[in-house]
């Protein structure tokens, strides 16, 4: 069974934000995406949870510099990104 993303508005705004300044990075951030879909386990999306103040919240990475940060509801299967950006960005 996939996995839902489910995307909210202020998700969404950050997306294209983070798209208009990588345009570069646009076919890793979909390949990303429907990975994520498919199988968010896969090795090369290196999902961790995330500690300290950001402990409910996950990360999957489109490269070795940008991270996509998000809620990861397993039981539902729903993910729900929160964020996408530089590591130092996203963990702020």
């Amino acid at each position: 069974m996939n996995f839902k993303l489910v995307f909210t508005e202020s998700y969404t705004r950050r997306a294209i934000r983070f798209l208009r300044r990588h345009p570069d990075l646009k076919n890793q951030y979909r390949k990303t995406m429907e990975l994520l879909e498919l199988n968010p386990f896969h090795p090369s999306l290196r999902l961790h949870k995330l500690k300290g103040p950001f402990r409910d919240i996950y990360s999957v990475s489109i490269n070795l510099s940008y991270r996509i940060t998000m809620e990861f509801l397993i039981k539902g299967k729903t993910i729900i990104p929160v964020d996408v950006g530089s590591h130092n960005d996203v963990y702020r």
